[in-house]
């Protein structure tokens, strides 16, 4: 007789093959086609409403693996919470606008730019982008995020647009937005000013100069003590292009300062504690030198040095803003280069001390506009300034080094600091509130905050305005009569309306005289005519409106939003845009809590580049190993930390991800047969592995939706790979083994019962991590009555029942069995080893229980006998001895002591234990007595 054909062995062809990289794009597919996303805001539709608003990429290339890292977080919280409680759209979005778009197009050979009007070349810039963002949007797909894929917000979209001139509109009426002139970053290569956010550092060469300024007027202070025409007060600066635009001198009034007179008889104006600094860098023996007098910054206010290379004059002013961190304590001042020089020459000029005003000797296009080096390219000025320098004698020191200098991060070239007419937002007026917001939101991390609030104390005005045209217009006009810039209530709702109508083209389509509303009136002067702006919006006014064009637009979504969640480098970017859009229009912050995760790394914690080859795209990990592997990826560490991803971290993941797999296999396989309509077991009537198993479950989902809540994924992850390897595999799995395959069906349906309910259960708590393989378990198995069987999203997660959790007692006699297993099975593995016996079912084990094993014994195992130890240890005989014996000593359970021998009696051939009572069945000689009943029973 084939008494396998009793077993209930695993079913073998349920869907749950191997290859689930080629088969995740039909699973994709069977989605889609579903309708998962918006069947489960049906679902949902009037739980409470949870918003992450999505932080827009930029519409330009193909997602990288940071970009992956932050949509799969983005799609894990949207779904957990709309498993638990909550109705969790998602609207995913795009930045549309801006310079590298702009600049690809100019780039194609094809586009002659010069033959297109302004809104045709707008036109293939759009088109750039769509191209873009759809090809993204199959990309993010393939990833598994569910969200409105259909209909995302674009910023290029005129509804959007119409929003954005509205939010502007606010803020002009409140009087933050302001035309003024002072230095910004500026893009010579681009030709366009830059935000905060646009600039990023990197080493640059260049070459450090000290530079001797001759006394002019000393104001009759300094001639007693020296010669006034061997006098020269030194700067020192890193910039030698700047030099043509130097306009005064800055000292700090409270610092002291020598007359330092050389060797060579020249005397030198220095801040007493960089003398001797400078003296060394100009290879002067600073002990020769003489000091011929000390006196405060104060004392030279208003003096005055004759500029080296010009026939002019530059004024000694005070600022607080001179340090003694490098240089020479007499800071190089040109007004048109920089914000300290800029505010310090209108300060005096505005009090009526000086009449310096701004030159700016150096164009858009980098190029020097003086009568010295008129045409010169900054950069080759450079070495110009500093030969004329020296061969005129006023050079006293040069030095080559490399420092961190600004640089355009589009472009990537060196930025420069230029001053032009721009429109500003006043950060100064609203930073106080956006700061004081700040203690209301939740940070994760916490020191977000910090970064936060420190960035908005510390940052300038907002230039908001760009040299360019892919973009939305800043919806000024200016009277052609009197030239005052013009923006009203009546104004921006003219744009706005037609903005949503026919989109931003239509402000460089039409004259200014045809957008003004009807009838319009300089508001100054009463004339008629008008001009309108010719610059475009910084593209992070664009996505900073998100919460207004996106939030406030879509009725079932909501503001503020509940998370906002991006990378580091947002807090300049687009946290703090938004925040600022949001404080000076609605008075509050746009989101509720921030997220921030870290950089994606290589193995070694290296920055990725395609140049070194250590770049890893989310296509070669999708190709290798399939979304969810992935998925698994981001859940697995800590993303506020830099993530480090390789093939080695790949293929120790994919090992953990086929324990997870292989898990829910063999559960699935175990079910054969079973429905848990008809076939399940009530819990008081469940053996007590089965409501330990269940017990186990139930602190999972514990500790799980923990984790979920506090977006702690990694903690996620390692509580479900732990729950499969240690609690599942390595113990319950084996001991039921014997009761599934060879016991009655009683005992079958028990297990059965608990490991439905565990895999159910496991699977909705996997289901946000694990898009696609949480949907394959969910379709392979059975369900009951109360389950959705077309998605695991559709169900909720499973949460803690106290109906399930064990007796303390209970607990501490399966843990203590636990333990003992972890001892026998050393003991075989010794014995095996030395061939006493070969597999665990060939032993019988003695347990011999000393010292705190008696109590052990006398307490929490006192609930077993040996026919349970039998069971727990899967050997065919266990012996308990009170008392001390020979043999492996036990490390879990200390006093404990395990012999093993091998076992006696026969080997039945249907459960493979050796019995002394096989063969006592007439009917059934090759079994056991328990075999031979149970198939008595089933025949």
């Amino acid at each position: 007789m084939d008494y396998n054909q009793t077993i209930h062995l695993p079913k073998t062809d349920f869907p749950m093959r191997a290859g689930l990289p080629r088969r995740e794009p039909d699973m994709l597919k069977e989605m889609q086609e579903k309708d998962l996303y918006h069947k489960l805001m049906q679902k949902n539709e009037g739980k409470p409403k949870f918003v992450l608003h999505d932080g827009p990429p930029y519409a330009n290339g193909n997602i990288h693996i940071g970009t992956a890292l932050n949509k799969i977080l983005k799609d894990m919280i949207v779904k957990h919470r709309n498993m638990t409680g909550y109705c969790a759209p998602y609207v995913p979005g795009w930045d549309t606008h801006g310079l590298p778009i702009e600049s690809a197009i100019l780039k194609d050979k094809k586009v002659k730019r010069d033959e297109l009007s302004t809104s045709e070349f707008r036109e293939k810039c759009q088109a750039y982008a769509e191209d873009f963002v759809n090809k993204q949007r199959e990309q993010f797909k393939r990833l598994g995020v569910l969200g409105e894929w259909e209909d995302p917000y674009l910023t290029y979209k005129p509804s959007f647009e119409a929003k954005q001139i509205e939010v502007f509109g606010k803020m002009a009426e409140k009087g933050y937005i302001y035309k003024g002139m002072k230095p910004v970053y500026w893009c010579p290569h681009d030709q366009t000013a830059l935000a905060e956010a646009e600039i990023e550092y990197a080493d640059d060469p260049c070459t450090t100069l000290f530079v001797k300024f001759p006394v002019a007027d000393d104001k009759g202070k300094l001639s007693q003590y020296c010669d006034l025409s061997r006098l020269f007060f030194v700067i020192w600066t890193t910039t030698p292009w700047t030099i043509p635009g130097n306009m005064a001198i800055c000292v700090n009034a409270e610092f002291e300062y020598v007359l330092l007179q050389a060797p060579g008889g020249e005397v030198y104006v220095l801040a007493k504690d960089l003398a001797q600094a400078v003296c060394k860098a100009g290879r002067i023996d600073f002990d020769a030198c003489k000091v011929l007098a000390t006196l405060k910054g104060g004392e030279f206010e208003l003096m005055t040095a004759r500029h080296p290379l010009f026939d002019r004059e530059s004024v000694l002013l005070c600022g607080e803003h001179v340090t003694l961190d490098a240089g020479t304590g007499c800071v190089h001042t040109a007004p048109g280069f920089g914000a300290d020089d800029f505010h310090i020459c209108r300060q005096y000029d505005q009090a009526g001390l000086t009449h310096i005003g701004t030159p700016v000797p150096v164009n858009a296009r980098g190029v020097m506009t003086d009568e010295r080096y008129n045409g010169q390219f900054y950069a080759k000025g450079n070495d110009m300034v500093v030969a004329d320098l020296e061969r005129e004698g006023f050079l006293l020191a040069k030095e080559n080094i490399t420092h961190s200098y600004p640089h355009c991060w589009r472009c990537k070239h060196p930025i420069i600091y230029r001053a032009t007419e721009q429109w500003f937002c006043s950060v100064d007026a609203i930073k106080d509130a956006a700061v004081k917001s700040c203690d209301g939101i939740q940070w994760k991390p916490e020191w977000g905050k910090d970064r936060m609030t420190s960035m908005i104390s510390e940052r300038n005005d907002w230039c908001i305005s760009r040299q360019r045209v892919w973009g939305v217009p800043i919806p000024i006009f200016y009277c052609e009569k009197c030239g005052k810039d013009i923006v009203t209530p009546e104004t921006i709702q003219r744009i706005s309306d037609l903005f949503r109508e026919h989109g931003s083209n239509v402000w460089f389509d039409k004259t200014a005289d045809e957008l003004v509303p009807e009838g319009f009136v300089c508001p100054v002067c009463g004339h008629n005519h008008f001009t309108k702006e010719s610059d475009i919006m910084d593209v992070w006014f664009d996505s900073g409106s998100t919460h207004a064009a996106v939030l406030d637009e879509r009725p079932y979504l909501h503001f503020p939003a509940d998370v906002y969640l991006e990378g580091g480098d947002q807090y300049r970017g687009w946290f703090q845009s938004s925040m600022l859009t949001s404080i000076a229009t609605k008075g509050v912050a746009p989101y509720k809590q921030i997220i921030t995760h870290g950089w994606t790394v290589d193995g070694e914690g290296k920055a990725m580049h395609k140049s070194l080859g250590n770049a890893v795209s989310p296509d070669e990990v999708i190709k290798d190993y399939g979304a969810d592997m992935l998925r698994l990826w981001v859940a697995s560490a800590d993303y506020t930390q830099d993530m480090r991803i390789s093939k080695e971290i790949m293929k120790q993941l994919s090992d953990a991800y086929l324990k997870i797999r292989n898990t829910a296999r063999y559960m699935l396989g175990s079910l054969n047969g079973f429905d848990p309509n008809t076939d399940t077991v009530a819990y008081a009537e469940l053996a007590d592995l089965d409501k330990w198993a269940l017990s186990r479950l139930n602190d999972l989902s514990r500790t799980v939706r923990a984790y979920y809540n506090k977006y702690e994924f990694h903690g996620v992850y390692r509580s479900i790979y732990n729950f499969c390897v240690v609690d599942m595999s390595n113990f319950y799995f084996d001991i039921i083994k014997d009761r599934l395959y060879c016991g009655d069906l009683s005992g079958r349906r028990s297990a059965q019962t608990a490991l439905y309910r565990i895999l159910d259960g496991m699977t909705r708590l996997a289901a946000p991590i694990l898009a696609f393989t949480s949907e394959e378990i969910w379709a392979a198995m059975p369900h009951d009555g109360a389950a959705d069987g077309e998605s695991v999203l559709f169900n909720e997660m499973p949460d803690y029942d106290e109906a399930l959790a064990l007796p303390e007692a209970e607990a501490a006699r399966w843990q203590a069995a636990m333990d003992l297993r972890a001892d026998v099975n050393k003991a075989l593995e010794i014995a095996r080893s030395e061939k006493r016996i070969g597999k665990s079912l060939e032993a019988k084990v003695t347990l011999y229980f000393d010292g705190e094993a008696q109590a052990l014994w006398n307490g929490p195992l006192g609930g077993f006998d040996t026919a349970d130890l039998e069971t727990v240890c899967i050997v065919s005989h266990v012996d308990a001895v009170l008392g001390s014996g020979e043999g492996y000593a036990g490390e879990a359970v200390p006093g404990l002591t395990v012999k093993v021998e091998p076992a006696e009696g026969g080997k039945c051939e249907r459960c493979w234990m050796y019995k002394e009572d096989v063969g006592r069945d007439h009917d059934h000689p090759a079994l056991c007595t328990r075999c031979a009943s149970v198939v008595r029973a089933e025949q």
